[in-house]
C-alpha cells in the first residue's frame, strides 16, 4: 500500500497532518534506515521499515478493538455532555476516525466493537448478513416457559413491529436471568421483546458479537486489540 510518509505517520500516530510533518520535517522519520523529511514522499506502508525516533512504526490499515462497555457512557463518537465509548479508549490504541461498530444503551454493558474500518463495519451491521448477538438478560420476573417460546418465535412489540426469531434459554434455577440471541439491531430491541411478554430487564450484558465472545478477562472500560484470527469469527457462519 503505497501512501505519503505524512498521512501514514498521521494516522498511525493518531496525530494531525501539520504535526506529522513536523515531525518529518524534524528529521524524526527514517525509512529502511534512510532519514526522510520530504512529507510528500510515497513510502509503501506495509513492506517498508519506518522508525520515528528511532522506534519501529508498525502499519496496520484499521484497527478493531473489543470494549467491555461500562455502564453510563453513549455508543457515539462525541457527544458535548456524556462520555462516549471513544472518549474511554486508550491512547496507545487510539485512531484517527474512530467509531462504534453499532451500538448499546448507555445502561447496557459489554462486549462493543470499535473500528476505523467503515466496511466491515457496514458489513456486519447490515440488515441483510443477520449477524447473530448474544446477551445475559436479568429480569424483574421468572421467565415462564410460555414467554420464552414466544420470544423464540418472534415476538411483536408494542408498536405491532414483528421480530425475527430469537433463541432464548434460561441460565439460573429462579428463571430470572435468560441468554438471548437476536439477528437483528432494532431500538430498545431486547428490552422490548421482554416487555412485549409482559417482564422487565433489570440488567443488560452483550456477551458475543457472531462467533466472537467477549474476553472475561477485560474488566468494564477496558478495551484490548481484536486479532485476525478473532475477527473472522464474527462473520463466520
Amino acid at each position: 500500500m503505497i501512501q505519503r510518509i505524512d498521512k501514514i505517520i498521521s494516522s498511525q500516530m493518531n496525530v494531525s497532518r501539520n504535526d506529522a510533518r513536523s515531525m518529518i520535517k524534524s528529521g524524526s522519520v527514517a525509512v529502511d534506515g534512510k532519514s526522510v523529511t520530504d512529507s510528500s514522499a510515497k513510502v509503501d506502508a506495509e513492506n517498508s521499515e519506518i522508525t520515528v525516533n528511532g522506534k519501529p512504526l508498525f502499519f496496520k490499515e484499521h484497527i478493531y478493538i473489543m470494549m467491555n462497555k461500562p455502564q453510563g457512557v453513549v455508543s457515539a463518537t462525541t457527544d458535548n455532555k456524556i462520555k462516549t465509548v471513544i472518549d474511554i479508549v486508550p491512547e496507545a490504541l487510539k485512531r484517527k476516525n474512530l467509531f462504534p461498530a453499532g451500538r448499546l444503551d448507555r445502561d447496557t454493558v459489554g462486549f462493543m466493537l470499535i473500528t476505523d474500518d467503515g466496511d466491515f463495519a457496514h458489513r456486519i451491521l447490515s440488515p441483510l448478513k443477520h449477524v447473530p448477538k448474544t446477551y445475559i438478560a436479568n429480569l424483574r420476573d421468572r421467565l415462564s416457559e410460555e414467554a420464552r417460546q414466544t420470544l423464540e418465535n418472534g415476538a411483536v412489540l408494542s408498536d405491532g413491529t414483528q421480530c425475527m426469531d430469537a433463541l432464548v434459554r434460561v441460565i439460573d434455577e429462579e428463571g430470572k436471568v435468560a441468554e438471548i440471541t437476536i439477528r437483528e439491531g432494532k431500538y430498545h430491541q431486547i428490552k422490548r421483546m421482554f416487555a412485549s411478554v409482559g417482564n422487565e430487564v433489570t440488567f443488560l450484558k452483550r456477551i458475543s458479537i457472531g462467533n466472537l465472545h467477549l474476553d472475561e478477562s477485560l474488566e468494564e472500560g477496558e478495551c484490548r486489540e481484536i486479532t485476525e484470527n478473532e475477527l473472522s469469527l464474527i462473520e463466520k457462519r
